[in-house]
């Protein structure tokens, strides 16, 4: 009862400013700031039509193994940014299917992928819609790698939009970390032995970031989360097969730029987050990638 009755007064944009100052403590005030700032992009091009995205998202993107690999998931795709990544840095033999459960989202989704990608990578590409959560009623097993950048409390955008900011109260996050431990869950189920799984969100609290992939780690004894040594191997592996799709007006060698954000990001207890406090505006976008052992 005095838990709730604690979360009642949490509310709005002054219950806002309370929880993330406790989260935060003395860098709160920075951090906030930072997110009040324009959004900064790299832009994805195949001399096609071009996709802007926060350097931030291709970064994380980026840390997903997939050299090998020959069927992807793309879990919660739209509107479609990481799935550019993954196409561009995919094997051509490797299929990929880009999943969204929202009709709306999903035409968006369509559209970008048709518009952006090279013909000659569209047929390797499927879209679908659907509840990723109750997927692996249909699969299991069935993917080497898998990106679930899951629907989260996107601070950045609450703060943009009194309306949201009003509204605000703990148990949006409460809601949305069931939520996207229902993703998690169910993508652990569709990967295969010795995949590889990237949970990402753009949020900043630790019970969506963190806290779902403790509960992973805790609900199956078959997951590692992978160090930064591997991490960086496999980053500088993908930022190298796709620079050359990649401008920006930040700096004249993107592959570089991506490096640097990916130095800046703060670890975490699993993971890694690119904050803009920190990265130079970049994010927020919190990411870990964890490994399917094969224990039999």
């Amino acid at each position: 009862m005095k838990q709730k009755d604690s979360e009642k007064k949490l509310t709005g944009a002054r219950g806002f400013d309370e929880y993330y100052k406790a989260l935060y403590g003395e860098r709160w005030p920075v951090l906030k700031e930072a997110l009040f700032r324009e959004n900064i992009y790299v832009e994805l091009s195949w001399n096609r039509e071009s996709y802007f995205m926060d350097p931030g998202s291709i970064v994380a993107a980026m840390c997903l193994p997939v050299d090998g690999a020959e069927k992807l998931l793309d879990l919660c795709a739209a509107p479609g940014g990481k799935t550019l990544v993954l196409a561009g840095i995919k094997n051509k033999e490797c299929s990929l299917k880009s999943n969204e459960r929202s009709a709306p989202r999903k035409a968006r989704l369509d559209k970008v992928v048709e518009s952006v990608l090279p013909e000659e990578v569209l047929p390797a590409v499927v879209t679908s819609h659907s509840d990723g959560a109750l997927w692996c009623k249909r699969e299991s097993e069935a993917y080497d790698s898998i990106l679930l950048d899951a629907p989260c409390s996107s601070e950045r955008h609450v703060l943009a939009d009194s309306k949201y900011l009003n509204d605000w109260s703990p148990s949006r996050i409460r809601t949305l970390s069931m939520e996207q431990w229902s993703l998690m869950s169910s993508a652990w189920r569709l990967l295969r032995k010795e995949g590889f799984l990237l949970y990402g969100t753009c949020a900043l609290s630790r019970d969506e970031n963190d806290g779902v992939v403790a509960k992973l780690l805790k609900k199956f004894d078959d997951g590692e989360v992978c160090s930064l040594e591997y991490i960086s191997g496999i980053f500088a592996r993908n930022v190298s097969v796709f620079s050359g799709t990649m401008k920006s007006e930040l700096s004249e060698n993107v592959s570089e730029y991506l490096k640097k954000i990916f130095s800046l990001a703060v670890k975490t207890e699993y993971g890694f987050h690119i904050r803009p406090d920190c990265a130079e505006g970049a994010g927020p976008l919190y990411f870990s990638l964890i490994k399917k052992i094969n224990k039999n």
